[in-house]
């Protein structure tokens, strides 16, 4: 299980994107997303790099 913490997931439609974004790298990802903590879990057996890269390709970059 990978975690992330999205500071600019702030809503909802946040979320869908950040979401959108994660399925565009692995589409049988499995992902929660939780927007009043800006966390997002996924279960995806691909490595974390390709999903970092698709936040911050989306605008939602990871924290680190």
């Amino acid at each position: 299980m990978l975690h992330f913490d999205i500071p600019s997931m702030t809503c909802g439609g946040c979320a869908k994107s950040v979401t959108k974004a994660l399925l565009s790298v692995d589409p049988q990802a499995r992902i929660e997303t939780d927007p009043p903590m800006r966390k997002v879990r996924v279960d995806s057996a691909l490595d974390e790099s390709a999903f970092l890269a698709a936040l911050r390709e989306a605008g939602y970059p990871d924290k680190r």
